[in-house]
C-alpha cells in the first residue's frame, strides 16, 4: 500500500519539460501582441490635438470666468443679497449755479380763509390842516319830496317826479327834474316809500348818477301794500340821486290819490367831508 501512494506524487521528468516549455510559448506570444500594437501606434504617427471649437459668434466676446460664476451663482436656487453702496451727497455737491430765468406764473388758488384780527397798530402822527372853508357856503342840506298822483310806466325807464314839497333846504332839490343835486359832499341818508297797486308788479330804482344804487320791488298782489327801501351814499359834489321805474314784462305802476300823499322821498346829509 505504501508504494502505491509515493508513486501518486511523483511526477514524472517529461510531462515537466512540456509544462515548462508551454509557458514560454505563451510569454512569447503576449510579447508579440504587445509589440505589434506598438508598431501600429508608431505608424499612425504623434497623437493629434483636439482642436478649439467656438461656441459664440464672431461679433460676441468670450464670457469671462467672473460672470460665467456670477451666471452660477445667480442661477443658484440661494439667492445672495445685493449690496447697494451708500453715496455722501455732501462730498460730491459742486458749487452753487447761477439762478435760472423766472418761471410763468402758476394758476391762482383758492381764496384762504380770514385770518385773525391782528394787534392795534400805534398812532399815526398828526395830519395837515385841511384847506379853508368857504364862509358863505352852508354845510347843510335836506329835502323832503312826495307825489299825489299814481304812475304808470310806460318805457322800459321812467322818471319818477314829484309834485309836493315838504323840506327843501337850499333849493338843492330840483322839483322840475326829479334830482337831488349834491352841493355839499359826504355821507347822505336816502329813504323812498310807495304803495303798490292791486295785480301789479312794483319796480323801482334809487339812482346815482347813472348807476343803480338801490331797488324796491313788490310782486304782483290782490293787496295793496306800503314799500319802503332806504340807504347812505358818500357823494362828491356835483353828484345826482333821483328815482326812476323799470318796466319787465308784466305792467308796473304805483299806486297815490289827490287826497293823500302815497309816495315820499327822503334825504340829508349826515357828515359832511370837510367840517
Amino acid at each position: 500500500m505504501a508504494l502505491i501512494g509515493i508513486a501518486v506524487l511523483i511526477i514524472p521528468v517529461p510531462l515537466l519539460v512540456q509544462l515548462a516549455l508551454l509557458k514560454m510559448r505563451v510569454v512569447l506570444l503576449l510579447l508579440l501582441v504587445s509589440v505589434g500594437n506598438v508598431g501600429a501606434e508608431l505608424e499612425k504617427g504623434p497623437p493629434r490635438r483636439l482642436s478649439c471649437v467656438r461656441c459664440c459668434g464672431p461679433s460676441e466676446q468670450p464670457v469671462s470666468i467672473l460672470s460665467s460664476r456670477h451666471t452660477r451663482m445667480s442661477s443658484s436656487p440661494y439667492s445672495v443679497p445685493k449690496v447697494q453702496p451708500t453715496i455722501d451727497i455732501t462730498i460730491l455737491k459742486g458749487e452753487k449755479g447761477e439762478m435760472g430765468e423766472k418761471g410763468f406764473p402758476g394758476a391762482t388758488g383758492k381764496a384762504g380763509e380770514r385770518g385773525l384780527r391782528g394787534l392795534n397798530g400805534r398812532k399815526g402822527q398828526k395830519g395837515q390842516p385841511g384847506p379853508q372853508g368857504h364862509s358863505c357856503k352852508q354845510l347843510f342840506a335836506a329835502f323832503s319830496v312826495g307825489r299825489r298822483k299814481p304812475l304808470h310806466s310806460s318805457d322800459y325807464f321812467q322818471l319818477v317826479t314829484f309834485d309836493t314839497e315838504f323840506v327843501n333846504l337850499y333849493q338843492h332839490f330840483n322839483m322840475f327834474t326829479g334830482k337831488f343835486f349834491c352841493y355839499v359832499p359826504g355821507i347822505y341818508y336816502f329813504s323812498l316809500n310807495v304803495h303798490t297797486w292791486n295785480y301789479k308788479e312794483t319796480y323801482v330804482h334809487v339812482m346815482r348818477n347813472e348807476q343803480e344804487a338801490a331797488i324796491l320791488y313788490a310782486q304782483p298782489s290782490e293787496r295793496s301794500i306800503m314799500q319802503s327801501q332806504s340807504l347812505m351814499l358818500d357823494l362828491q359834489e356835483g353828484d345826482e340821486v333821483w328815482v326812476r321805474m323799470f318796466k319787465r314784462e308784466r305792467e308796473n305802476a304805483i299806486y297815490s290819490e289827490e287826497s293823500d300823499v302815497y309816495i315820499i322821498f327822503n334825504g340829508h346829509l349826515v357828515k359832511p367831508a370837510v367840517e
